[in-house]
């Protein structure tokens, strides 16, 4: 496992998978769901795009599944900071699932290039993407 923040950035290796996935509320989750997620509204299941329509499951958005590679210790500082800070600064939303072995990021599936495209210059740049300004992509009314 890895906690060094430099190291984590640098060894992130994204690996961005086939297909969409989508977040949906069920009562019993499928048993070739990704992840479940059981909260005091409802169960969360995170399943492909295609078995959501399968099973008739209702869902708004839908995701790129990424998962960041490297062995990172659930113990690091400033991983999923970094991660979300530059994948903010391409205007992208990002929903994440820590797990034991690695970190899931589910990004807007349109953007899914974009998103590798930025964890790919923050691997690059390291602790110092940190710094870079946070400039919004996104018109302000």
């Amino acid at each position: 496992m890895i906690s060094s923040l430099d190291e984590l950035l640098r060894s992130m290796n994204p690996l961005l998978h086939e297909g969409e996935f989508v977040f949906c509320a069920a009562e019993t989750p499928p048993a070739d769901a990704i992840a479940t997620f059981r909260e005091d509204e409802g169960l969360t299941v995170v399943i492909s795009r295609r078995r959501a329509d399968e099973l008739h499951l209702p869902y708004s958005y839908v995701a790129a599944w990424i998962t960041l590679t490297v062995h990172s210790d659930l113990n690091a500082v400033g991983f999923l900071a970094a991660i979300t800070r530059a994948l903010a600064q391409a205007g992208l939303s990002c929903n994440v699932i820590a797990a034991l072995f690695h970190d899931h990021l589910f990004v807007p599936y349109e953007k899914r290039h974009e998103a590798m495209e930025a964890l790919r210059l923050t691997g690059e740049l390291g602790p110092e993407s940190l710094h870079r300004e946070l400039e919004p992509r996104i018109p302000v009314p």
